[in-house]
């Protein structure tokens, strides 16, 4: 009996049990895999609390390195893997997992050097090649220890002299404790949102926080920074506008970490080096109405639904909510009435507010919609509730709650906006 037990978990045991190495080592078995999933954050001047570049920056955290990636907890990645394929999914494979905790077992060791693969090249700075073009901040903006900071709007002036297409862009805080998240609006010559206001310095708009300057008054986005986002790549042929005579005017949310601080933000635009054939604009669906009752612990909000007229092809996702936010549903409605789950995030964390890039864009049929749901937890089972009792509604602080669901889509460069939602005669 104890035989045959046996030789059923020898069967049973997974193929890649057979290919760990009896000893792990840190050059030529964790290297590899840090230069993979982890070192876009784990390297000097990015977002995580330290380094995994080399052997003596890692080791030190061996242990909590083994404890995240049992838990899952690292790399941080939130979909459901029921649905949807996406090209940034961080996901370790259960055999990188397993590598990562039989080097912590047994000693964390670092092995020989000649393991080790040539180092990645980062490149220092930016997470983009060399911009063409940065943009920031006159002077660094102050924030209190426990100061509580109103959005900050900063204008900044392209004086582009005729339409720009950017192939990739970054926005880079100098202080990322502070900063939760960054919108980079395109702000057209023909909109008057914020007009005479001051340029390149940090100031609260009129009317602070009303959904006109938070939604950027009518602006296309071109780009949000939140940590664990990834900077903006377009694949060729496809690039982001930026009309002539248009200022790009960031919105940054501020929040105190205990502790005087000052950040010096700043954007970096890499432009396409040849006319683009396909425009990225980025969309949302979004609920301003809503109240979130004390204590519920499952609050379900539905935001507007878009429908294409002609169609249209979905490039990436970006759920965004606050501390009361459970989880995110995307789903595609088709002229038939059926309906298909694009994207769903079981458990948001608002401290790791991720975008999902489609791995293959999503080609929507004529009059499909795009619908979103959120669910937010306003109970004392809520670990980062601040206050159970409260009822919930709209607004800028973490403490309030937003409900977007952000996601891009590609339209023909020399297409308008309006003809990609004209009603074609017969339809």
């Amino acid at each position: 009996m104890k035989l045959s037990i046996l030789a059923l978990v020898f069967v049973s045991a997974p193929a890649w049990a057979g290919s760990i190495p009896a000893q792990v080592t840190f050059n030529k078995d964790v290297l590899p895999i840090a230069q993979k999933r982890c070192q876009e954050c784990h390297r000097p001047g990015e977002i995580a609390p330290f380094s995994m570049l080399t052997y003596s920056e890692t080791r030190p955290w061996a242990k909590a390195i083994k404890s995240s990636v049992l838990a899952k907890k690292m790399p941080p990645w939130f979909a459901d893997p029921k649905y949807g394929h996406f090209a940034n999914d961080r996901t370790l494979s259960q055999q990188e997992i397993d590598t990562l905790v039989a080097w912590v077992d047994n000693g964390a060791k670092e092995g020989d050097p000649k393991d080790a693969p040539k180092p990645k090249d980062w490149m220092e700075g930016w997470n983009i090649p060399t911009p063409d073009l940065v943009l920031g901040m006159k002077e660094p903006f102050h924030i209190g220890a426990k100061e509580e900071v109103p959005y900050q709007y900063v204008i900044m002036p392209t004086e582009f002299k005729q339409d720009m297409w950017v192939q990739m862009a970054e926005a880079r805080p100098s202080d990322r404790g502070v900063v939760h998240h960054i919108v980079v609006f395109i702000r057209q010559p023909e909109n008057k949102w914020l007009r005479d206001q001051p340029v390149d310095v940090p100031f609260v708009p009129p009317g602070g926080g009303n959904f006109n300057n938070t939604s950027g008054g009518g602006s296309d986005i071109l780009m949000i920074y939140t940590p664990g986002m990834i900077p903006e790549i377009w694949r060729p042929g496809l690039a982001k506008k930026i009309p002539a005579g248009s200022d790009l005017v960031l919105q940054i949310h501020y929040t105190a970490d205990g502790k005087d601080s000052q950040d010096h933000s700043k954007v970096g635009l890499v432009f396409a080096k040849e006319p683009p054939k396909e425009r990225a604009m980025t969309f949302g669906s979004y609920n301003l109405t809503f109240k979130i009752p004390p204590g519920d612990p499952n609050y379900r909000v539905d935001g507007m639904k878009n429908t294409f007229p002609n169609g249209v092809e979905i490039l990436s996702f970006f759920p965004h909510m606050h501390v009361c936010g459970k989880s995110f549903e995307y789903r595609a409605v088709y002229p038939d009435g059926s309906t298909e789950t694009l994207l769903r995030v079981p458990k948001y964390d608002f401290y790791w507010q991720l975008d999902y890039k489609l791995a293959e864009p999503l080609k929507l049929p004529p009059g499909a919609k795009i619908e979103c749901t959120a669910w937010y937890d306003n109970s004392p089972n809520n670990p980062a509730n601040p206050d159970s009792k409260a009822l919930v509604s709209w607004g800028e602080q973490s403490w309030e709650e937003m409900m977007i669901g952000f996601y891009d889509v590609v339209i023909p460069a020399d297409k308008s906006l309006r003809e990609l939602f004209q009603t074609k005669k017969g339809q």
